[in-house]
C-alpha cells in the first residue's frame, strides 16, 4: 500500500514563484525590494559575461551565478534559482521532500535523534527553512534604466562542510529511528519512525547532489528514501484501524462521513477494519439546524472531530482533527445533504495530510 507523504509546497524561478533561499547567516538572501538609485554606478564586469564573474569569484573557490529582474528582490530571487539550477535542484527534486522532515527539523528532531555532535545553530537554522543552505547574496547592482543584477554565491569550502554535516545528521537520525525493538516496530510510533526515516533520506539525496557540484568527497551511506518506506508500507500492513462515527442526530448520509475518514486512512498508508483494531478512529458528528431571521433558506451546520485512540489504552497518539461549516437550502434534507457533502469533502481533502504531517509528533524527545 503506498504511503501518502504530503508533499512540501516549494517554489522555484524567481519571485512569480516565491524563491525563499537563506544564507548560512540564518537571514534573508533576498532584501526587500528598493526604488532605483538616481544614477547607477559604472558597469562591473560580473554583469556581461561568464569570465567577469570568475574574476571576481574564482571557480575553485566559489559557485556563483547571476539574475536579473525589475526590482532589487525579483534579482536576487532570479539569481538563486540559477544558482539552484547549476547544482540540479529543480521542483522535482524537492518535491520529493514531505513536510514530515521540514516540520521535524523545525522542532528539533534532527538534533534530538542525530548523535551528531557538528552541527551547529547555523546549519540547524538555515536547514529548517530551505535545501540551498550557504547561498548569499554578493553584489547587486542597478543599471540606472529599469534592471537590477545581483551575484548568487557559495563558497565551496563551507558548503562541503554544511551538507557534509548536514549528511552525517542525516544518517544518524536515521539510525536511531530505524534502531527498535520487534514489538515497537509494528505500531503508529514504528510507522511514523520509518516515514521520518524516508523523508530524511529524501533529504540527503538532495544534498548529496550539492556535494558532487562543488567537488567535495561523497558520504558513505547515503540511500534512496524508498527504502524506508517501503518498510513503512509493510508496518502500515500491521496496524489495524477501526473507524468508528458517533452520530448525535442520527445523520450520517448513509455512511458517507464513515468512508471519507476510511478513504483518507487507506490513502495515509494504515490499513482499515471492521474490529479487533490496534487503533480507533473516534469521529463525533453533528448537524445542528441554524435559524437566520427574514431567510427563506433552511441552514445546517456541519461539526466533525476525530480523535486517533490507543484501543488498548484510550489515550491520543495524534492532534484532533476538527472541522466545521454552514450550508442552506431551500428543504431541511437537501441542506442536511449539501452539509454532509461539504464535510465529506473537506475530510477527503484535509484529513490525510493532517495524519501524515503530524505522524513526527508522536515521536518522542530523547
Amino acid at each position: 500500500m503506498m504511503i501518502r507523504i504530503v508533499k512540501a509546497k516549494v517554489a522555484v524561478l524567481a519571485a512569480a514563484f516565491g524563491v525563499f533561499l537563506f544564507s548560512c547567516a540564518g537571514s534573508p538572501a533576498g532584501s526587500p525590494a528598493q526604488s532605483a538609485p538616481a544614477a547607477a554606478t559604472a558597469r562591473p564586469a560580473w554583469v556581461d559575461s561568464a569570465a567577469g564573474l570568475h574574476s571576481m569569484y574564482n571557480p575553485q573557490n566559489y559557485v556563483a551565478v547571476t539574475g536579473a529582474g525589475h526590482n532589487r528582490l525579483f534579482a536576487e530571487r532570479a539569481a538563486l534559482a540559477n544558482l539552484a539550477g547549476h547544482f540540479g535542484l529543480t521542483i522535482e527534486d524537492e518535491l520529493r521532500i514531505s513536510n514530515i522532515y521540514w516540520e521535524a527539523t523545525r522542532a528539533g528532531f534532527q538534533a534530538d535523534w542525530s548523535e551528531e555532535t557538528l552541527l551547529d545553530r547555523t546549519i540547524v537554522t538555515a536547514a529548517t527553512m530551505n535545501f540551498l543552505v550557504g547561498a548569499e547574496i554578493r553584489d547587486v547592482w542597478h543599471d540606472g534604466a529599469g534592471t537590477y543584477h545581483a551575484a548568487a554565491v557559495m563558497g565551496r569550502a563551507r558548503t562541503a562542510q554544511i551538507y557534509t554535516d548536514l549528511i552525517r545528521a542525516n544518517l544518524s537520525m536515521i539510525d536511531s529511528l530505524t534502531d527498535m525493538a520487534p514489538a515497537q516496530r509494528n505500531s503508529i510510533t514504528g510507522f511514523a519512525r520509518y516515514t521520518l526515516a524516508a523523508a530524511a533520506a529524501d533529504a540527503n539525496i538532495s544534498y548529496a547532489r550539492v556535494l558532487g557540484v562543488v567537488g567535495a568527497p561523497p558520504v558513505a551511506g547515503v540511500r534512496d528514501g524508498d527504502l524506508y518506506r517501503l518498510s513503512a508500507a509493510q508496518i502500515a500492513e500491521n496496524i489495524p484501524v477501526m473507524v468508528v462515527v458517533q452520530k448525535r442526530d442520527g445523520l450520517d448520509a448513509g455512511g458517507r462521513i464513515h468512508g471519507a475518514f476510511s478513504r483518507a486512512v487507506s490513502e495515509a498508508g494504515l490499513r482499515t477494519v471492521s474490529a479487533g483494531a490496534q487503533y480507533t478512529l473516534e469521529v463525533r458528528l453533528n448537524m445542528p439546524e441554524v435559524s437566520f431571521p427574514n431567510q427563506q433558506n433552511v441552514f445546517v451546520r456541519y461539526e466533525v472531530s476525530a480523535n486517533f485512540i490507543s484501543s488498548a489504552t484510550g489515550v491520543s497518539q495524534l492532534p484532533a482533527f476538527n472541522i466545521n461549516g454552514r450550508e442552506g437550502h431551500v428543504s431541511l434534507p437537501e441542506a442536511e445533504n449539501r452539509a454532509i457533502a461539504a464535510a465529506e469533502r473537506r475530510i477527503l481533502a484535509e484529513y490525510g495530510g493532517l495524519l501524515s504531517e503530524n505522524l513526527f509528533s508522536i515521536l518522542p524527545r530523547r
